[in-house]
């Protein structure tokens, strides 16, 4: 199993400690991860790690779709791939109708599709086998429709980027889950059960199947979580940013019709908790439903606690199946106990 690094996106201020991606590098981290909201964005700070760092790959999880164009996404993705010495993965998602249609001002209007579109386009621009040609339902290229000029022609990108840059997707529901397994190179999960993987596993060997050829887990497929780690001793202080991101997340990401992450812990065990959550955050009551949030969902979906705790916990992570286990922490003693576990 690999270790990555995530470092989230901002809140009110941009701030990101080098000096831990520097010791996460040194330790042998396969990774470093940023992402984007309805902030900082998530290629910016790469690139700014890219000059201060030699080894580390450089991902994002996950660049909005609705914030690019495919063609962007792929000129940003060749650009940043280059002058980071071929260090660029690129991890894209459509985010969810909140976001979409209050910070994008786009209709969420079939999810998948629009993702399948979007990373079509991109691998015919990374492979430079032929002009850009493209009729789908969410894009034209080149565009003839509605206030078009009609002097739009295919164009073969410029810059010679690498054609195999790995493209993972942020995929949570299960058709979208089958569907990068079959043609992407990793899924990138905001949260796992390791003990119910079966939850995500058959939805990947579905997509498996269809792509044939022998790919599965760790051949050719990264699966990759993100797992928040917090070392120390007093277990309810250290899991009370926990449960506010988790009631965050299942309550209040998308609307009661629409929340991935919801719809997830419902199938990976957490059904009764993610339906009180939900209903809790959605009628105002913020508190409540971070309290709704169970000492066991913490402890399952993240590593914290003492040092015997976590070794523990990180022995379930190693033996999941899982390829990358993208780490999120501030602390730099819980990189090192996380590098000398898996070792």
């Amino acid at each position: 199993m690999k270790l990555g690094l995530i470092l989230g996106y901002s809140g009110a201020n941009l701030h990101i400690d080098i000096d831990l991606i520097k010791e996460a590098e040194k330790l042998g981290f396969d990774s470093v991860w940023t992402a984007e909201a309805w902030g900082s964005d998530a290629v910016t700070p790469l690139a700014w790690i890219a000059a201060q760092t030699t080894t580390i790959k450089l991902g994002t999880a996950i660049m909005q779709v609705p914030g690019r164009s495919p063609a962007n996404a792929a000129m940003t993705a060749m650009t940043l791939d280059a002058l980071s010495g071929g260090r660029f993965m690129m991890g894209l998602g459509t985010s969810g109708p909140q976001v979409v249609e209050g910070w994008h001002g786009k209709p969420f209007r079939k999810p998948l599709t629009w993702l399948q579109e979007y990373v079509s386009i991109v691998k015919t621009i990374l492979a430079r086998e032929q002009k850009l040609e493209f009729d789908g339902e969410h894009y034209q290229i080149p565009y003839t429709g509605p206030g078009s000029t009609g002097q739009g022609k295919p164009l073969k990108s410029i810059l010679h980027g690498r054609p195999n840059i790995p493209i993972y997707t942020g995929s949570m529901a299960p058709k979208s889950q089958a569907w990068c397994a079959e043609v992407a190179d990793g899924c990138l999960l905001t949260c796992m059960n390791p003990e119910r993987p079966e939850a995500i596993y058959e939805n990947l060997d579905r997509g498996f199947a269809k792509a044939g050829g022998g790919k599965g887990l760790n051949n050719g497929f990264d699966l990759a979580p993100s797992v928040a780690c917090i070392l120390g001793d007093d277990l309810d202080s250290l899991r009370m940013p926990l449960k506010f991101s988790l009631a965050l997340y299942a309550g209040g990401m998308g609307s009661r019709k629409t929340n991935f992450y919801n719809a997830y812990l419902r199938r990976a065990g957490f059904e009764e908790e993610a339906v009180k959550i939900q209903d809790l955050y959605l009628a105002g009551d913020k508190q409540g439903a971070m309290a709704a949030v169970t000492d066991e969902m913490v402890d399952t979906l993240y590593l914290v606690g003492s040092k015997e705790r976590i070794r523990d916990r990180f022995q379930v992570w190693k033996e999941s199946g899982v390829g990358t286990l993208i780490v999120g922490t501030a602390q730099p003693e819980a990189l090192r106990l996380l590098a000398e576990l898996n070792s």
